[in-house]
C-alpha cells in the first residue's frame, strides 16, 4: 500500500460507481495503470467488493437502534448459537461480538418503535441464553461512513 493506493481507496469509498478514467484522473495515474491497481487490490482482497447504500426511510424503515447483549453465559457454544439467531434475523444489519459488560453489539433497522419492539420481545427476547438487553436509539447521524 502506498500513497496512491490510499487515495484510490479513498475516492472508490465515496463512489465505487465511478467510471475508471475518472478515478484515474482524480488519483493523477493513467486510466491502464489505474485500472491495474485497481484489480491488484481487488485481487489481494483489500477491496472485498461493491454494494449500493440504500435508504432505510424509502424502503419503509428508519428506526435504528443499537442494542447490547449480554448472554447467561460466556462459553463458544452460547456465542455461536446467538450469533447463528442473529444472522437469521433481517432487522439485524450488524452484529458485533464486543469486550466489556456486554458480549454483543448489534445495529438494528426497522420501521418503527413498534416494530421495534416486536424485534425485541419476540426475536432477541425469545433467543435462548440471552441476560440482559440495553438499546440506544439513534436520533440522529451526523457523521456516517458505512457503505
Amino acid at each position: 500500500m502506498d500513497q496512491i493506493d490510499s487515495r484510490i481507496l479513498r475516492e472508490l469509498t465515496r463512489d465505487g460507481r465511478m467510471p475508471n478514467t475518472v478515478l484515474a484522473d482524480k488519483v493523477g495515474l493513467s486510466p491502464s495503470a489505474c485500472l491495474r491497481r485497481v484489480q491488484e487490490l481487488e485481487r489481494r482482497g483489500v477491496i472485498k467488493g461493491y454494494r449500493a447504500v440504500l435508504d432505510p426511510v424509502k424502503l419503509g424503515g428508519g428506526f435504528v437502534a443499537y442494542l447490547m447483549v449480554g448472554l447467561a453465559e460466556h462459553n463458544k457454544a452460547r456465542q455461536e448459537a446467538f450469533e447463528r439467531a442473529m444472522a437469521r434475523a433481517p432487522e439485524v444489519r450488524e452484529c458485533h461480538n464486543i469486550t466489556g459488560t456486554f458480549e454483543y453489539l448489534l445495529r438494528v433497522e426497522v420501521a418503527d418503535l413498534a416494530d421495534y419492539k416486536r424485534f425485541h420481545t419476540d426475536v432477541v427476547g425469545t433467543t435462548e441464553g440471552v441476560r440482559q438487553l440495553v438499546t440506544h436509539v439513534v436520533v440522529g447521524s451526523p457523521k456516517d461512513e458505512r457503505a
